[in-house]
């Protein structure tokens, strides 16, 4: 997995409405040295009504719809938000770029790490035993906690698995120097305490 100190963790909702998916929240949190900087956070304008299955799955209302700035608006301050930024993301090679670059912006150079996939491949290590690989899940899995379906949360969520995904890293890498310089025995690095 890449190693990023800067980067943004973002996330989308979205209303699919006869196989047409629009854009309805967009938020990140831009981090730096394991720390949350900033957030960008906005409900999107659509004219497509609400399906009611996703208002009661995210919470967004028509009316948070019908006072939100139009797409156009939305994506172009998104983008001075991120501005160069490596990005981080949760299975958004499936749906958030693809339905970014349709609505205009085409952020896949910038994307570096998506978490899905590297939750993939820690299923049999770091996440033995979970249930499945949805974002929530995974979060809960490590502890971490959020509202699922609320981008700004699932961004937030996003940006603390990679984090833990970090960390997990820097104990292995430390544990296998450890090994490296003192072989199996564990008491070896404590000779230093009787001189």
């Amino acid at each position: 997995m890449e190693r990023l100190q800067d980067y943004v963790a973002f996330d989308l909702e979205f209303n699919t409405v006869e196989d047409k998916s629009h854009i309805i929240q967009v938020s990140a949190v831009k981090m730096s040295q394991h720390r949350e900087l900033e957030q960008f956070d906005s409900y999107v304008y659509s004219e497509v009504p609400l399906k009611s299955f996703i208002n009661g799955l995210t919470g967004i209302t028509s009316e948070k719809l019908a006072n939100a700035p139009l797409l156009e608006e939305v994506l172009t301050a998104f983008k001075d938000f991120i501005g160069n930024s490596k990005l981080v993301g949760y299975n958004a090679v499936k749906s958030d770029l693809p339905l970014l670059l349709e609505n205009g912006l085409d952020l896949t150079e910038q994307y570096a790490v998506d978490l899905y996939d590297e939750a993939f491949e820690r299923r049999s290590s770091d996440l033995n035993g979970i249930v499945n690989l949805k974002l929530t899940t995974v979060a809960d899995f490590l502890e971490i906690k959020g509202k699922g379906h609320d981008s700004l949360e699932d961004a937030r969520m996003t940006a603390q698995v990679y984090e833990t995904f970090l960390e997990l890293d820097d104990n292995k890498d430390y544990l296998n120097t450890q090994k490296e310089t003192h072989g199996d025995n564990p008491f070896a690095n404590l000779s230093s305490l009787f001189d």
